[in-house]
């Protein structure tokens, strides 16, 4: 494939990029070179004095505007201490989960159901669950509202929240978070006649009692 070939990137943008700069994104070259500086508390003026690279080039590579060339990379290099396989290491792993407000889900039937709108890929088995739950109004909790062996945090977004572990009960108010880990079952619901949303982060071996 020739090294003049160019590749839209961004929708509407309008931006072009060359061949080089397309197989050099996963790298993350200007990104990783912004980050040291930041770690260091360099200015690009500083570091400018440090290489002897002006300091609209140095701006140029954090921004990827420019592919640096290597003995300007490795200059760079000496100033913050790393070596040229920092910037050139193969991605092992990159994975991103975005849940959309047009696409969430629920798994209530009705009004006044439970609502859980998973945020993370399900169908990647992840060790955590985060989902946004919805209690329907009213401090009466069903079955389908009881957890049994949790492990997890839940952070309430609105309204109130109603715990009930072991005959004890708490209240969480809107930027309450509790911090659970235990074996007894737990139930929870809306604390009073208005909807409560919160945010949990369980583990996915975690189930509701039925």
């Amino acid at each position: 494939m020739s090294g003049s070939r160019r590749k839209k990137v961004g929708a509407g943008m309008g931006r072009t990029v060359s061949y080089a700069q397309w197989a050099l994104e996963p790298y993350s070259i200007g990104l990783k070179l912004r980050t040291l500086r930041t770690q260091k508390r360099m200015t690009l003026s500083r570091l400018a004095t440090e290489t002897g690279l002006s300091t609209a080039l140095l701006s140029k590579l954090e921004t990827d505007r420019m592919i640096p060339t290597l003995p300007t990379l490795a200059t760079i290099s000496r100033v913050y201490g790393v070596g040229m396989g920092y910037f050139f290491s193969e991605p092992t792993r990159h994975k991103l989960s975005i849940t959309r407000r047009a696409h969430f889900e629920s798994i209530g039937r009705g009004p006044e159901s439970l609502k859980v709108t998973p945020l993370n890929a399900l169908s990647e088995r992840p060790g955590l669950v985060a989902q946004m739950i919805e209690f329907p109004p009213g401090p009466t909790a069903s079955a389908a509202d009881c957890l049994r062996e949790v492990s997890g945090v839940v952070y309430v977004l609105e309204g109130k929240l109603m715990l009930d572990a072991g005959g004890m009960q708490e209240t969480l108010e809107p930027g309450d978070c509790a911090c659970i880990d235990s074996e007894m079952s737990l139930a929870w619901s809306s604390a009073d006649k208005h909807r409560c949303r919160v945010l949990a982060v369980l583990p996915s071996a975690t189930q509701a009692l039925g």
